[in-house]
């Protein structure tokens, strides 16, 4: 391999632990958004429009091939939106009603959720295999959660509903845009999908609150959530993964969780138990060698 590819390689590789990284840092500064009092949707709409601006600046930069006047383009870009919509907001909500680890880790039990899409659609044939790693991660989730003894939650239901239904919208997200890719460019895709995500929670939120957000304290806050969050994180991930072998990617993403986790200690005073550690164990090894076996499968049909 030249040197030059292989220096690509690994700047490429650089590029998406840097998302991963920022992925798990705008855990932590939407959990002290929360904590000053701003709602999860506010924050989530934030994050979004800061991105969308980001995504449109790459997209006048680089319009080639965008696809952009064809309807399936739009039409599967529309449903990453929705994702990506239910993503952020879900993920806020969960941490909002327990800690940055334990949303973060349930949110990373997306693979398990497109595997079940993938069968339910018969996209991917079921195997035993497949269903033991399910059933480790559940046993994870039970883990880390605590629902086995309700006195040791510290995570209500709630929350450990939205955190799973948020992994469960990133599953909508890998979807879409999977199924969007063939039609365009990445850039275009992704504008698409955080103008829906602007546009449908602009209805939900409370507009008095987010206009506030300009003349308030948090402000520059809400600006690193975005630019780090929602902007920089996704255009390095997408150009990092042209380069990176899948299954070094699914390794690397792991640093998300880890990072908010670190990030709930160390910033917030979030503390987990032995056996919730166990659980959030369970789930990261297990969902990271499931993302490699389809990295790998990924890379023979290729």
């Amino acid at each position: 391999m030249p040197v030059n590819v292989v220096q690509l390689a690994k700047l490429s590789t650089l590029f998406v632990v840097l998302a991963a990284l920022f992925w798990g840092l705008s855990g932590g500064v939407a959990a002290l958004l929360m904590a000053f009092g701003w709602d999860a949707l506010v924050v989530s709409f934030y994050r979004g429009a800061i991105g969308l601006m980001f995504v449109l600046v790459w997209l006048a930069l680089r319009p080639r091939r965008s696809g952009l006047s064809q309807w399936r383009l739009w039409t599967w870009s529309a449903l990453a939106g929705i994702g990506v919509a239910g993503n952020f907001s879900f993920y806020f909500l969960s941490i909002n009603e327990g800690s940055v680890a334990v949303a973060a880790t349930l949110m990373y039990c997306a693979p398990v959720f497109v595997y079940l899409i993938a069968f339910a659609c018969r996209l991917e044939k079921p195997t035993w295999q497949k269903w033991l790693a399910m059933t480790v991660v559940m046993a994870g989730v039970i883990l880390l959660t605590g629902i086995y003894a309700q006195d040791a939650v510290s995570t209500t239901k709630l929350g450990i509903i939205a955190g799973l239904l948020s992994g469960l919208s990133y599953a909508v997200f890998i979807f879409g845009f999977k199924y969007a890719a063939p039609h365009g460019s990445p850039q275009a895709i992704l504008t698409i999908a955080l103008a829906v995500l602007v546009g449908s929670l602009i209805w939900l939120i409370d507009v008095e609150q987010m206009l506030a957000v300009h003349g308030s304290t948090s402000w520059p806050l809400f600006a690193l959530l975005g630019i780090f969050g929602g902007g920089l994180s996704f255009i390095l991930y997408i150009v990092g993964l042209k380069y990176t072998v899948p299954s070094v990617a699914a390794v690397v993403a792991m640093v998300e969780p880890v990072t908010a986790s670190l990030f709930g200690v160390a910033v917030l005073n979030q503390s987990l138990s032995e056996v919730q550690i166990i659980g959030m164990t369970l789930i990261l090894v297990t969902v990271t060698l499931l993302s490699i076996y389809a990295g790998r499968r990924r890379s023979v049909t290729d």
